[in-house]
């Protein structure tokens, strides 16, 4: 019953995928250069990249449409892992993403989202595409996006930053890995007084392709 756990509020780019991966390709793509010619370290804007708001919204409707950028983007290190230990442990793991910016375009984003979660292997118990992440409810949430964060941290809200270039001016927790986000989750849920169970090691399948069944193809 979702009442009695402890329910993590995942944000997904940035934080269980790599965004900015993901884009650099397309834009890189669409540009016709290499993508080493697009910083690694940029800021929330892309100014680096020389892109600006028009662009970012021409260019992100390509990456979803045509790209499926969902579909496809890089996961973040060892995240479906450490969800899946989560997840066993008794963790509600709810999916929040604002991935219908889009116009158009949300039937492709929302099937692209769900696949990608399935091939990767992420378990999740419910998701929400919704940009007012306040309005979801969770006992802690993880967020790559200064302006989430704040608006969450302003609600009363509990939120760890997961470490990025642009979202060094907000003030900590922080986690900079998937391994460091999963220890904070079980410290707070216990702190919160959820029982939390943590499998023994070899116990079960750790590889959560096989856990899942990914439904496409390498």
């Amino acid at each position: 019953m979702v009442g009695e756990s402890f329910i993590l509020g995942v944000d997904l780019d940035g934080v269980c995928g790599d965004y900015t991966a993901a884009f650099r390709s397309v834009v890189a793509a669409e540009r016709g250069i290499h993508p080493d010619q697009l910083a690694e370290q940029r800021s929330w804007d892309f100014g680096e990249w020389g892109i600006d708001a028009d662009e970012f919204e021409r260019l992100h409707r390509v990456a979803v449409l045509e790209h499926r950028m969902f579909r496809e983007m890089p996961p973040m290190p060892g995240v479906a892992e450490s969800l899946w230990r989560l997840s066993d442990a008794g963790i509600w793991i709810r999916i929040i993403t604002h991935r219908l910016a889009v116009n158009w375009g949300h039937a492709v984003a929302v099937s692209d989202t769900v696949e990608w979660l399935d091939a990767v292997g992420i378990p999740y118990r419910d998701i929400c595409f919704l940009g007012a992440k306040p309005q979801v409810e969770a006992d802690l949430y993880v967020d790559d996006a200064a302006h989430n964060v704040l608006a969450l941290r302003a609600r009363g809200n509990e939120v760890v930053v997961f470490d990025a270039p642009y979202n060094h001016g907000v003030e900590g927790p922080r986690v900079t890995s998937w391994a460091e986000m999963e220890a904070f989750t079980l410290a707070a849920a216990a702190r919160a007084g959820h029982p939390v169970q943590t499998q023994l090691k070899g116990l079960v399948d750790d590889d959560p392709t096989r856990r899942l069944g990914p439904r496409r193809s390498p």
